[in-house]
């Protein structure tokens, strides 16, 4: 699967010396929902801000869909960075026609992204009188016209209440259904993991772990298996790329999978070396523990 975005040793410092970004490389495939998280000052905003060329990145590169980003490659990304600035006085659609005007994109692509985010009921409502989740909605509505491949959002759901969150998050995923690719940044561990496919953890400008959601998060799990001969599994496990760690238990195996794989690679594993597990349990981690973990963690897996 191609690559919609490819960023390449990527740093960036602010004035008194803060670095921002550190040597950041990463590569969102196309079709995937792609979570940049990771607590606030750890460079995500600055990431979205120079690959959409609102900021200069110090030492790097990036390029959207294999070529140098320009005003073509611009018009295949849609956006949300900032606050979007919005006339309270004008209604929906009227605003809609303002962006549209300056994409160069026609007002007949108004009514069905309106539809899209759940706005076409109050397409004739005054900006003012929305409240604070479809206010989001219809900044999502302004980033869709004109169809873009690629939708980029920074803190899509920053204070709204749980069921501004909730619609917006069943957006993301109606829009990713199209086969658009989404790129969003997140502090939230529980948002990355109920919206994206794929993620990327930053600290401090550095990338901590990236790859797929599930593995990722399974990696923070430990394993617990049995199998009647314990002993031939215990012999395996070495053996196993699957498992970065292990240890027996009495009559278990307590295991710590490796980066990008689950415990179904896991028992796939045992299974064509002719070992039939009779029993794998997962113990999950709480999400705090997990990203608490994550961050702290120094390896980086691309």
């Amino acid at each position: 699967m191609a690559n919609v975005l490819e960023i390449l040793n990527l740093s960036k410092k602010y004035p008194g010396g803060v670095q921002a970004l550190n040597a950041l490389t990463l590569e969102v495939a196309e079709g995937s929902i792609y979570g940049l998280l990771g607590p606030n000052g750890s460079g995500k905003t600055t990431t979205l801000g120079i690959v959409l060329d609102v900021l200069r990145a110090d030492q790097g590169s990036f390029n959207w869909f294999g070529l140098p980003l320009s005003k073509e490659t611009k018009r295949r990304i849609g956006a949300i960075l900032e606050t979007p600035n919005f006339y309270p006085y004008l209604s929906a659609t009227q605003n809609l026609k303002i962006i549209a005007n300056i994409k160069n994109t026609g007002h007949q692509e108004i009514e069905p992204v309106l539809r899209t985010v759940g706005l076409l009921q109050r397409r004739n409502s005054a900006y003012k009188e929305f409240s604070l989740g479809m206010k989001q909605r219809l900044a999502l509505a302004a980033a869709l016209l004109g169809n873009p491949q690629v939708l980029v959002l920074d803190e899509p759901t920053n204070g709204l209440d749980p069921q501004g969150i909730a619609e917006v998050r069943e957006i993301i995923k109606q829009v990713a259904g199209q086969g658009k690719t989404i790129i969003l940044a997140s502090h939230l561990l529980d948002e990355v993991q109920k919206v994206c496919t794929h993620m990327a953890v930053l600290q401090a400008g550095k990338l901590k772990i990236a790859g797929r959601v599930d593995a990722i998060l399974a990696h923070q799990d430990q394993v617990i298996i049995r199998a009647e001969n314990l002993a031939a599994a215990l012999a395996l496990l070495p053996q196993l790329p699957q498992v970065s760690n292990f240890r027996q238990d009495n009559n278990s195996l307590v295991l710590t999978l490796a980066n990008n794989f689950t415990s179904t690679d896991l028992n796939q594993a045992f299974f064509q070396q002719g070992i039939i597990l009779s029993e794998l349990t997962v113990r999950k981690k709480s999400l705090e523990a997990q990203f608490l973990d994550i961050i702290t963690n120094t390896t980086t897996n691309q």
